[in-house]
């Protein structure tokens, strides 16, 4: 019998990390990342790919790479739209399209959409709710404390609504969530607003991502980390989930997502200890 290993067995593991941004590599309030420096380091020298997965527009998250010296896939919206730069890909994956610097696998259903049956659930509930196709880009910045630049790319939707819900005052989100699921759209959570998207989630693109890297990357390991329900079905795809502790509480959650940790710390700090805890065990071969 041949014990030898063969050459796809000596090659070291291929660590990818997917991760959402606001509240998770990104602190809450202020968007700084100050904090998660050391773990970001440690990626660019291990040639670690880091895909942002966020409710954010892809101008948001273009603006976001460029910031961090990273150029690697992205995931958009919650998942509706996965892009990979042309400039380290030059065939797309099959499926993607063409545009611009980018190549791109549209997941979700157009904006338009998305806006027009919003609208038809709070008309039906009697509800009222703004949406960021109603807000200005001064509006949006008093919401997320983005400034006015970054909140005008934010308005930039091609595959998610973000929303907050007026009025009523006492409200069963329950009740919307069933009016979007009976027009096969589904809401979701996230730390600041309430969002309309397609049956497509963070889950599905990060699913997507992983099989077109394991076709050259057989041993690959996947980790993610997320802070918000927008980001449980992309914990739920990889080896190594990580939930970035936020003032959230999701009892049950380590029994649907087995292996879940928890960090200690919120925002970048606990970004930073996950990554360099996780990856450093992986890269020393003691892997967790």
């Amino acid at each position: 019998m041949n014990n030898t290993p063969t050459s796809e067995e000596k090659s070291p593991p291929f660590i990818v990390i997917f991760t959402d941004l606001d509240g998770t590599l990104l602190d809450h309030d202020t968007y700084e990342w100050e904090a998660a420096k050391p773990a970001l380091e440690l990626c660019k020298h291990y040639g670690i790919p880091l895909i942002p997965v966020s409710s954010k527009t892809r101008a948001e998250i273009e603006v976001f790479q460029q910031k961090l010296g990273i150029m690697t896939p992205f995931i958009s919206e919650n998942g509706g739209g996965v892009y990979f730069p042309k400039s380290c890909y030059p065939e797309g994956p099959a499926g993607a399209v063409s545009e611009e610097n980018l190549w791109k696998w549209s997941l979700g259903p157009s904006y338009g959409v998305l806006v027009k049956v919003l609208k038809e659930i709070s008309d039906e509930l009697g509800w009222v709710i703004r949406g960021f196709s109603e807000m200005t880009p001064e509006e949006i910045s008093s919401y997320t404390g983005l400034d006015l630049e970054t909140s005008h790319l934010a308005a930039l939707r091609e595959y998610d609504e973000p929303f907050i819900i007026v009025e009523p005052e006492e409200k069963d989100v329950i009740v919307f969530e069933k009016a979007a699921e009976r027009r096969g759209f589904h809401i979701t959570e996230g730390g600041r607003f309430y969002h309309i998207h397609g049956k497509k989630d963070k889950g599905e693109a990060v699913k997507r991502v992983i099989l077109w890297y394991k076709r050259s990357q057989p041993r690959l390991i996947s980790m993610a980390l997320g802070d918000s329900p927008t980001d449980f079905s992309m914990l739920e795809q990889v080896d190594y989930p990580v939930l970035i502790r936020s003032t959230g509480h999701f009892p049950g959650l380590k029994d649907r997502i087995p292996g879940l940790k928890i960090t200690d710390e919120m925002g970048p700090d606990g970004w930073n200890s996950a990554v360099l805890d996780i990856s450093g065990q992986i890269i020393s071969g003691g892997i967790p």
